[in-house]
């Protein structure tokens, strides 16, 4: 079956598309990185060493395998070959403490880690029991099976594990979010239309991350050319993408911040652009309308949850009235909003975000008990994801979101959502970037306390920006305090991470 036939099937499998891509146009680059790159029909022939490599160690179908390491060519094979065995793909964040590593290995339970020399050094100590195979050394080559091997043949079902993605990787034991074959094939499927065959992907978010995954796995899927970023930087990124006249990309919105910031960045070539895509934070509608009027190309923001559930899309060329918003929920996904009751909302009221869609993890792995608590239910018993966001929809159907449920501040007993106060935070010509967290107060039971962190050359005291915003707020909505901080304390992806802001304040209070 060639892969415009398996992609016109109701499921197929992604080693299965890569395959036909290798048999039918075997000499077209499928990964790039600035090391070098390979050809659709080399990645086919390593994906089958690693499956055979994989089987002749004893691992078998269903089980998981880990990866730690930065994005690099062999981590694609990796990753790719352990589909191919059958097996379900667990990438793990190598910014992970090492206790929090050697957690989430044994909670996937895989008995071979691809790892990296950093991710080498930091489980050196701990007390891992697989085996770890390094990617960036001449060991990769050595452990794969003989050129020529090809590995048994598995059937992978619509239900099986594809892979695991932790929910974090900070502190304790993260959550493992089991998504299979069939809500990959949704991912790659509902693309028809975006040009991945002829794509050229940038890849500048880390390989372990969802976000990452929803364009990298469509790109092989339809037989485009995924260019890898170890370590993403503003003028690095705009350089490779010039250089390999890239078609398409997803960065998260502190990454279209960065670039967009570039003294020079209209002197880069982005002409070939087709395609831009932003999920995983916060997108101001003024950073968009940036990107819109200086950058060639689509500018489509997701949002969504790694778990799943519902899915709402921005086209953001074509609605620019409605920058402020999300985007309305995509065909054959059904978004709701619920109240503390869990009873649905009103249209235009506020409310949880709950959703449905054929893109829903299968369950936390081994965590029974938090799996039900992140499900809702209708009157009809279908079963709805909650996302964990407070929105509104408007007269038109497009989602603003509000805040993170757990982010909500209740001061004096009134909600505080910390979004809006960062909205008018960052307008100040000294703030570059910002975030308001709720820390306890004995008079309000919370109270807001923002962070910003200052604009070079520009002079301006807490105190009088401070002042200047709370002039902006509702009486009930004011920070208590500001705190100039040099760089917000951010994830892989960029979502700022607001327990490290908490934690930095009960430190300074000690």
């Amino acid at each position: 079956m060639t892969a415009a036939d398996m992609l016109a099937t109701d499921f197929a499998t992604l080693p299965d598309l890569i395959h036909a891509h290798a048999t039918e146009q075997g000499s077209k680059t499928a990964l790039a990185a600035l090391e070098g790159s390979i050809d659709y029909a080399t990645l086919d022939t390593l994906m089958d060493r690693v499956a055979a490599a994989l089987q002749r160690d004893g691992v078998v179908q269903g089980q998981a395998v880990a990866i730690v390491s930065a994005s690099r060519i062999e981590y694609g094979v990796a990753f790719l070959g352990i589909l191919r065995a059958g097996c379900v793909a667990a990438p793990l964040a190598p910014s992970s403490t090492p206790e929090s590593l050697a957690a989430m290995i044994a909670d996937c339970g895989a008995p071979i880690v691809f790892v990296d020399v950093e991710a080498e050094a930091a489980l050196a100590n701990q007390p891992v029991s697989a085996t770890l195979v390094r990617l960036d050394t001449d060991a990769f080559a050595a452990w794969l099976a003989p050129e020529g091997r090809r590995p048994a043949p598995v059937a992978i079902a619509p239900g099986d594990g594809f892979n695991i993605i932790y929910s974090s990787g900070t502190t304790g034991t993260p959550k493992g979010i089991v998504q299979s074959h069939a809500m990959r094939w949704a991912h790659i499927n509902r693309n028809a239309s975006a040009g991945f065959g002829e794509a050229v992907t940038m890849i500048a978010t880390p390989l372990y991350s969802n976000t990452t995954l929803v364009s990298f796995l469509p790109t092989l899927g339809w037989g485009g050319t995924a260019v890898l970023m170890k370590k993403f930087d503003a003028r690095g990124f705009l350089e490779l993408a010039q250089a390999n006249r890239a078609t398409h990309a997803m960065l998260v919105p502190v990454q279209y911040q960065r670039i967009m910031a570039l003294p020079d960045f209209d002197s880069f070539d982005l002409s070939a652009f087709r395609l831009k895509t932003c999920t995983s934070a916060p997108f101001s509608a003024a950073l968009k309308a940036d990107v819109l009027a200086r950058w060639p190309g689509l500018l489509v923001e997701y949002y969504g949850m790694t778990e799943g559930g519902g899915t709402c899309l921005l086209i953001a060329n074509l609605f620019p009235d409605k920058l402020h918003t999300v985007g309305r929920p995509i065909e054959d996904h059904d978004i709701r909003l619920i109240d503390e009751d869990g009873k649905e909302v009103s249209q235009g009221e506020m409310g949880e975000v709950v959703g449905r869609s054929p893109a829903m993890m299968t369950g936390y792995h081994g965590r029974s008990e938090a799996s039900a608590a992140a499900e809702w239910f209708d009157a009809e018993g279908r079963r709805y994801i909650r996302h964990g966001d407070v929105g509104r929809f408007d007269a038109d159907g497009f989602l603003t979101l509000l805040d993170r449920k757990k982010d909500l501040i209740i001061s004096g007993g009134f909600n505080i959502y910390p979004t809006d106060l960062e909205a008018v935070l960052s307008q100040h010509p000294a703030v570059a970037d910002c975030s308001v967290i709720g820390v306890p107060s004995e008079t309000w039971g919370e109270t807001p306390v923002g962070f910003y962190v200052p604009h070079t050359g520009i002079d301006a005291g807490n105190a009088d920006i401070l002042a200047w915003t709370n002039a902006q707020l509702g009486k009930t909505q004011r920070l208590s305090a500001l705190h100039a901080i040099d760089e917000l304390p951010r994830s892989a992806i960029g979502k700022v991470l607001k327990r490290e802001l908490r934690d930095r304040l009960a430190e300074t209070a000690l």
